[in-house]
């Protein structure tokens, strides 16, 4: 481990944003969230089967959905270039499970955006407070479709954030090497001196941009994610 690390240093870490630095709150809150401007009340019962519906459908932040049709799955897979397509196809999704108010389906899409429905890993501040003290620069590379500033100025967490680099920004979605490519400009480091942490294969697609990648399966809210792990290959 430490001759990879001499082989080959890290100037830069690039982290994922759901399910590497933060989750998405628990479906339940979501749920009353959502429901609760429209008048709308559920048996505990009747949440917990309205929630396992979603999250089949395609729940953003949650599982990627299955059984799509030819065209929600062309939408789906480009959801996070524009703000509209990505309106567009989750609220596609969730009309999918059923709702019982035709109003539901937009509130629920709706209610994803406040900072408060996003919750950081226990350990995603020591982390990156920890990389900007040694002077790693730290880029949020992300496939979204809307801005992620204010949840990470909300949570505390923009002032060890060196810069944010978005598919809906740049055009591009992980893996493309050109959102790597991006990242990589907007802080300044080679490929290989970089290393992108994150909690899928399309974050595991920079290794295609010859930028070494750390996969870590999504973890509760709450959870320790690992993310110490980051520090380690950092040589920390």
């Amino acid at each position: 481990m430490s001759d990879a690390r001499q082989l080959r240093p890290i100037d830069a870490v690039f982290f994922d944003f759901s399910g590497t630095l933060l989750s998405v709150e628990p479906a339940a809150d979501w749920l009353h969230r959502a429901s609760s401007p429209l008048g709308l009340e559920f048996t505990d019962t009747e949440s917990a089967e309205l929630i396992e519906r979603l999250l089949r459908a395609g729940r953003p932040g949650g599982p990627a959905p299955t059984g799509l049709t030819d065209g929600l799955a062309e939408l789906y897979a480009a959801r996070d270039l524009t703000p509209e397509q990505h309106r567009d196809a989750y609220v596609a999704l969730m009309t999918r499970a059923g709702l019982p108010h035709p109003e539901l389906a937009d509130a629920l899409y709706d209610a994803m955006f406040p900072p408060e429905a996003w919750v950081p890993y226990p350990d995603s501040a020591v982390v990156l407070e920890t990389l900007h003290a040694r002077g790693i620069k730290v880029a949020v590379v992300s496939n979204i479709a809307h801005d992620l500033r204010p949840t990470f100025d909300h949570h505390g967490l923009t002032r060890w954030i060196d810069a944010f680099v978005f598919s809906y920004e740049v055009d591009a979605m992980k893996p493309s090497p050109k959102i790597f490519a991006a990242a990589c400009a907007a802080v300044g480091v080679e490929p290989e001196r970089a290393l992108m942490v994150g909690d899928t294969l399309a974050d595991a697609g920079a290794a295609e941009s010859g930028i070494p990648a750390l996969v870590l399966p999504a973890s509760p809210p709450g959870a320790v994610h690992g993310l110490a792990a980051v520090l380690a290959l950092a040589g920390i």
